[in-house]
């Protein structure tokens, strides 16, 4: 009967004072409780709008919406992660309609191949060599237990005259740069066919394991290296980019696309 008398007081004063305050004798709300809650019972929820009640559902939380707004009910969805084993942690797409050209001035000097174009060779060191403007970009990396997938296409296109001896041709090579180090790199060779103004497709896919934790930048670059004939060496060279109007940009267009996989280690904090 005591307890049942002290609840009584406590609700009418609540309903005179207005405020009530539990451990405190300055109240910030209409009920302050200053110290352990306990609590049995049910938790419902009025809804602002419609004043339907809700006790929500099993492993909801509640989530405010802010000053002026009842709070509601939400599921947060969180992965389990089993240990030991990647899942994909970020991955962005990027694309370029700008492109690099070469002029037959603009030709590489790099002679020995096999010696510049090593893991790890920093993009300055290799000479001819131009970013893709659009591809260049930040990803971040959260566990030391990664692997970062690229994959880049574009297409190459050069001004080579019509019925051309195969023997015309250009070889050309791109890379993929990660802080400004070589990680992945194809070359090939543009040759001229009946048509003028040859063009192929040029696909890439690379892979780079155990990244530091933090942000990197990603970037494309792309070089002329080497011209056969004459006929060759006065053409022009576009790589993402048109160089005559057989094709256009939107056919040339550069496209990368970043996988981060991580065995897991950090987790973000849940804000919403």
């Amino acid at each position: 009967m005591r307890n049942i008398l002290l609840l009584l007081f406590a609700l009418l004063t609540l309903s005179l004072r207005a405020q009530l305050g539990i451990n405190t004798s300055e109240p910030k709300s209409r009920l302050d409780v200053n110290g352990d809650f306990n609590f049995r019972g049910k938790l419902v929820l009025q809804n602002s709008i419609n004043g339907n009640l809700s006790q929500g559902t099993n492993d909801q939380v509640l989530v405010s919406q802010g000053e002026g707004y009842s709070p509601i009910w939400k599921t947060l969805r969180i992965p389990e992660y089993e240990p030991n084993r990647f899942y994909l942690i970020f991955n962005n797409s990027f694309s370029d309609r700008t492109g690099v050209r070469f002029t037959n001035t603009e030709q590489s000097t790099v002679t020995n191949r096999s010696a510049s174009f090593t893991k790890n060779a920093n993009f300055s060191s290799l000479n001819g060599f131009k970013k893709i403007p659009g591809l260049s970009h930040p990803i971040s990396v959260y566990s030391t237990q990664s692997k970062v997938y690229f994959q880049f296409e574009t297409v190459a296109h050069a001004t080579f005259p019509a019925n051309g001896n195969t023997d015309i041709s250009i070889d050309y090579a791109c890379g993929v740069f990660v802080d400004d180090k070589l990680v992945n790199l194809r070359q090939r060779n543009l040759k001229a066919s009946s048509a003028s103004n040859t063009f192929i497709t040029h696909n890439q896919i690379g892979i780079i394991e155990g990244l530091s934790v933090g942000t990197h930048n990603v970037s494309v670059g792309c070089a002329r290296l080497k011209s056969y004939t004459t006929s060759a060496s006065n053409s022009t060279l576009g790589i993402g980019i048109n160089v005559s109007t057989n094709i256009d940009d939107f056919i040339t267009q550069s496209s990368l696309k970043v996988d981060v996989y991580e065995i897991p280690q950090v987790f973000n904090t849940i804000i919403n």
